[in-house]
């Protein structure tokens, strides 16, 4: 590293006033902006850039421009740099002695500029010398280019922001044409017309480069701040030079005064203190007693040192910004875990290792080249699922040859169910602004956009196809249901997402569709599914919905999660097999065609025997069902509540009600869906086989009628019908009909109340009831001698408060009192 002691002497020249006024100064060489450039130049500094801090990322890509410049040329002319002296960017801040503002210098020691192209690159707007300079390169034999970066020639002028004055010293290297070159210095205010180019009066201070002192405007003294500098620098360009960034600190440290002696003694080290020579013992003298006269003598001597004293110095030293180097540039085949690790944890501030990350290159299509960096992190945010309409993405880090360019993707932003996902791109080239802030096109962003979920989908792909258990449990534990909520939102990738979904079986505890399509029963048709939000799989396998299904051997999906049912009715079908739901009406098993003649009649015949039941359960239970079958679904249960083909299940009645909560209302088509249900009733079951005799022994119309007999079957009808919408997930309306029969069955009244006595609450209070506490307060104690309540005020507030209070007798009239 190249810190000329010239710079630093002239600095310390500069801030002591020892220049001479007196001495000779050369003439200055007044220039005019061109027509009308101060007033365009105005609108550029005050309308170009829309953030104040993006100055110190424009000199810091200037600075690597020049460095590269140098680099370049020198293949060609060793004379410019003969690689004895090494290339880097420096940051100062220079506070003013009086504590008020200060200045800020931004050196590097490339390839500077002759008094001629001050004038040239810094009095012409949009003068790009890195243009021309590729320009000629690009005409002569130079092929390398390098990673130059400017293209606008506007870059200079985002000094303005921050600094009212800035003056810029240059000086090329010796060359043929200019053997002697002279320091030239560059001078504008933000409000003047005209600019200043003449010979540094104090002479060749910087040896080669070029040296921009910004005088900050009052609001921009934050950037004289170390701490805010290399935040800056780490935000917009840790990555944008490959040439070193140092930035001078300086800072003030306790430490132990120095006695005259410890400064001036001869040891080798001034950090550790003399050690003394030990005592030898005689030849003849007892170890034990050569030990305790050591021992006591230490005691008798042993005396506290005094407190050392404290003094503050400063302290100095130039800290390197950039020392990581771009990890995306380099060849993923020489780079260990532990690296990716480590610049997960740096560039993106988060302190967990990322669970899978991608290092991918390509063309994004366009002819725009990139690297890139795609990681996925252990853990989402908490907001992510808290708070999803407000989350946003804010780690997709797009930059343009290593400088950083925005997180804002705008309205090409990676949707939801992506938005966590952390990513750097550095593209060779991107169509920007002049002020590098904002893309022109939108073009390379829908690329963009479609490349980085491509490589998601297939880093998912890969976590899942590998060896890495513990990494598939974790991935599905973390993103299980960002893969649904993907293969919902995002119609393009549904398919590949949904083959990665994951799904719990009444056989086993996770299997994907394709792994389901392949254990398809013979003649099976259908993908059976069942749903209800917050079960256990477990417990969801005992529904009475699959009491059938589960018995002949049927696998059926058991969906827990509230995306699962949404995503299924996304996709209606998967590879050509159907959905069907196992809580609905119609339920075929795909065999049924293969059933005997024997069987097909025998069902007939069950629904000629049962029909009376059937017949009498439509007329009983009311509007409840839209009608009533024997089942095919049943083994155990007497019966069940299914929707019909388009009705509501009662997991997506219940989601339907949560969000009718929250105030979206549903029409006619709504409630017709709701009422959409089906009564099965087990003709196996030994209940429903009470039931049916029960209906046949009913009296006909010519006979008497048992009207005890009647109200005992009907009420033992409504709750069985309530039991089957409980089992069915359902809400039942009317609850007390359980508690009726039970107080029948124990002789209990049914009309009777409980005898409870109920204390009525007291008065409403007023504000002169309510207590005071301590330091203004008052406070009801219950008085030892008679147990009366009491308001007992302090001494300071005697005088100042009047109460009023209400006694109320045993019937809760008010007892009116005269006031106290």
């Amino acid at each position: 590293m190249r810190f000329t002691a010239t710079l630093l002497l002239s600095l310390a020249l500069l801030s002591s006033g020892v220049v001479a006024e007196d001495a000779a100064q050369p003439p200055k060489v007044k220039h005019n902006y061109q027509s009308d450039v101060a007033r365009l130049r105005k609108i550029v500094i005050n309308s170009l850039y829309s953030h104040q801090e993006i100055f110190l990322r424009e000199l810091i890509s200037n600075a690597n421009d020049a460095l590269e410049k140098l680099r370049l040329v020198s293949l060609t002319n060793k004379a410019a740099w003969d690689g004895s002296d090494p290339l880097n960017i420096t940051i100062k801040a220079v506070k003013n002695e009086d504590g008020k503002g200060g200045r800020l210098i931004v050196a590097d020691t490339g390839i500077g500029m002759s008094p001629e192209e001050l004038t040239t690159n810094l009095g012409t707007l949009a003068k790009s010398g890195t243009s021309d300079f590729l320009a000629k390169a690009e005409g002569g034999e130079a092929t390398a280019t390098g990673n130059l970066i400017g293209a606008f020639g506007l870059g200079f002028y985002s000094s303005f922001l921050v600094a009212d004055r800035v003056e810029v010293a240059s000086i090329p290297p010796k060359s043929e044409k200019n053997p002697n070159p002279v320091q030239h210095v560059f001078s504008s205010s933000a409000d003047d017309s005209t600019f200043d180019v003449y010979p540094d009066p104090r002479g060749n201070t910087i040896g080669r480069g070029t040296e921009i002192t910004l005088y900050l405007k009052p609001d921009a003294e934050e950037y004289l701040e170390p701490a805010t500098l290399s935040a800056l620098v780490h935000k917009h360009s840790a990555y944008s030079s490959t040439f070193p960034i140092y930035l001078f600190e300086r800072w003030e440290e306790e430490v132990p005064e120095e006695t005259p002696e410890e400064a001036s003694a001869p040891t080798d080290s001034q950090d550790e203190p003399p050690v003394e020579p030990k005592e030898s013992l005689g030849a003849d003298s007892d170890d034990d007693e050569a030990l305790v006269e050591d021992v006591t003598r230490d005691e008798e001597t042993k005396v506290e040192p005094p407190p050392q004293k404290m003094v503050n110095v400063t302290r100095e030293q130039w800290s390197r910004l950039n020392s990581q180097q771009p990890l995306w540039a380099r060849d993923q085949k020489n780079i260990t875990e532990d690296e990716y690790n480590s610049f997960y944890t740096s560039f993106f501030k988060d302190f967990g290792k990322p669970l899978a990350w991608q290092h991918f290159s390509g063309d994004a299509g366009s002819g725009t080249a990139f690297k890139a960096l795609l990681f996925f992190p252990t853990k989402l945010p908490e907001d992510y699922w808290q708070k999803p309409l407000e989350y946003k993405s804010k780690d997709v880090k797009l930059m343009v040859k290593r400088v950083f360019i925005t997180s804002d993707l705008g309205d090409q932003a990676l949707p939801q169910w992506a938005s966590w996902v952390k990513v750097v791109i550095d593209a060779e080239d991107l169509p920007l602004n002049v002020s590098r802030e904002t893309l022109q096109s939108n073009r390379f962003m829908k690329q963009l956009r479609a490349l980085i979920l491509k490589r998601m989908i297939q880093l998912f792909a890969k976590i899942s196809e590998g060896d890495d258990k513990a990494k598939f449990d974790k991935m599905q534990e973390t993103y299980g249901s960002v893969i649904k909520l993907g293969a919902v939102e995002d119609s393009k990738n549904r398919e590949k997402l949904a083959s990665l979904a994951r799904f719990s079986t009444n056989h086993r505890n996770e299997t994907t569709f394709d792994q389901y399509l392949e254990r398809m029963k013979k003649g099976q048709k259908q993908i059976f599914y069942l749903a209800e939000i917050g079960k256990k799989p477990a417990d969801l396998a005992q529904s009475v919905f699959i009491e059938k299904l589960h018995a002949r051997g049927y696998e059926v999906l058991l969906l827990t999660e509230p995306l699962d049912e949404i995503l299924l009715g996304h996709l209606r079908e998967w590879k050509n097999v159907p959905f069907q739901d196992a809580a609905k009406a119609g339920l075929k098993f795909g065999d049924e065609d293969l059933d005997p003649e024997e069987e097909k009649e025998r069902m007939k015949q069950l629904e000629e025997d049962f029909k009376p039941l059937v017949d009498y359960l439509k007329k009983e239970i009311g509007d409840t069902v839209r009608d009533v079958v024997l089942s095919q679904r049943l083994v155990k249960s007497p019966c069940a509540i299914v929707a019909d083909a388009h009705g509501y299940t009662a997991n997506v009645q219940k989601m339907m009600t949560a969000s009718q909560a929250k105030g979206n209302r549903g029409g006619i088509l709504h409630d017709y869906m709701l009422k959409a249900k089906v009564l099965e009733i087990n003709p196996y079951s030994p209940l429903i086989e009470g039931l049916l005799r029960r209906v046949k022994d009913l009296p006909t119309e010519d006979e008497e009628r048992d009207i005890d007999s009647e109200e005992e079957l009907q009420e033992v009808t409504s709750i069985l019908i309530d039991g089957a919408l409980v089992r069915s997930g359902f809400d039942v309306p009317d609850s007390n009909k359980v508690d009726r029969v039970l107080r029948r069955s124990l002789g209990v009244s049914e009309t009777a109340d409980p005898h409870v006595e109920i204390k009525p609450a007291p008065p409403i209070a007023s504000k002169d009831d309510e207590p005071f506490d301590q330091g203004g307060s008052a406070a009801v104690v219950e008085d030892e001698d008679d147990g009366k309540p009491r308001v007992i005020l302090p001494d300071h507030l005697k005088d100042k408060i009047s109460l009023e209070m209400e006694e109320i007798d045993e019937d809760g009239n008010v007892v009116m009192h005269d006031e106290l």
